[in-house]
């Protein structure tokens, strides 16, 4: 199915907590006031059995599950009914065993996608009360849920009868009119911002829930920066020290990062005398190549120099040889 493999960002995930819970309560004739309260794992094996009527051994689920044993029993049942319809979502069981308000949530919201992937959401034939039965719990389950239907009439027969007896006394004391009247005890009016309290609370709870989420979030991240720096591979380097020293403070000090930066500064000042050396060598060889080509042509000037002038040694000598009147030169 495509709804077992829905993101986070589907719009499955947008349907408000009221939405969730009228869908259930309609689907499973239930009644509902919080999502937590399906985290024992029974709902959500009920919503497998009205999507795909007999499914789900519903003599196996525990309507009246309280421990996180009796919880994990009902998830292996809605485990072992997606691997039998090879539906590939993963349950996480210890978060929703917890009870909190967000993890079971989300998995309500995904709950209503799949059923409404499976027959367009039709299940107006589901008598999901007579499904209950064969439960544990069940029957408890549907007494409860009848009873509040049944609460309203009697509370009305009860309210009628004082009335009657007090238009009885009043027939009584017909003769009597300086009698006083007796004080009909007023039940106390219903506190009209209770259910307001009951959302503020039930938000808060979804906001903690997502902050916690939040947190954990970036406490394993950090955590995966840590076991990085523990490598032995550069554990040693000043950068890594730079890292431990901002992760292990133990208070918010405005000063760490500065010094965290100072230790890294520090390194590359001590990188810069092990490489002047090399950069030295590396700017006298041209100049001594240099030097050393001017001194080879100041070399070959010289000995050009000192061979004219030995010509013209030779020169002056024959002259002479000339104007002294050799017999060599005479006679020819």
């Amino acid at each position: 199915m495509a709804a077992s493999n829905i993101g986070m960002m589907d719009g499955a995930y947008f349907v408000g907590r009221n939405e969730i819970l009228a869908w259930i309560n309609t689907t499973l004739q239930l009644g509902l006031s919080k999502v937590e309260e399906a985290a024992s794992g029974a709902v959500a094996c009920q919503l497998m059995d009205a999507a795909h009527p007999g499914a789900v051994p519903m003599h196996k689920v525990n309507f009246d599950a309280k421990t996180e044993y009796e919880m994990i029993q009902n998830y292996k049942v809605l485990q072992d009914v997606f691997n039998k319809l090879k539906i590939t979502k993963h349950i996480e069981v210890n978060k929703l065993t917890k009870g909190r308000p967000l993890d079971n949530l989300e998995f309500m919201q995904w709950m209503k996608r799949y059923c409404d992937s499976v027959n367009g959401g039709l299940m107006n034939s589901y008598n999901a009360s007579e499904r209950r039965e064969s439960s544990k719990g069940g029957k408890e389950t549907n007494r409860r849920t009848s009873v509040p239907s049944q609460a309203p009439a009697k509370s009305s027969s009860a309210t009628h009868k004082p009335h009657a007896s007090s238009h009885g006394a009043k027939k009584a004391s017909g003769h009597a009119p300086n009698a006083p009247l007796p004080r009909s005890t007023k039940p106390s009016p219903a506190n009209p911002a209770g259910p307001a309290y009951d959302e503020q609370i039930t938000e808060l709870k979804l906001l903690v829930d997502s902050l916690e989420k939040e947190r954990d979030f970036y406490f394993s991240k950090l955590r995966d920066v840590e076991i990085l720096c523990q490598s032995p591979e550069i554990e040693h380097l000043p950068i890594v020290n730079a890292i431990h020293k901002i992760l292990y403070a133990a208070e918010d000090d405005p000063s760490m990062m500065a010094e965290a930066q100072a230790m890294i500064s520090q390194q590359q000042q001590d990188e810069q005398p092990m490489l002047s050396p090399i950069l030295e060598a590396s700017e006298e060889r041209p100049a001594k190549q240099e030097a050393h080509k001017r001194k080879s042509i100041s070399d070959l000037e010289l000995e050009e120099f000192g061979m004219a002038s030995s010509s013209r040694q030779r020169l002056s000598d024959i002259s002479d040889v000339q104007l002294c009147g050799s017999p060599l030169t005479s006679f020819t």
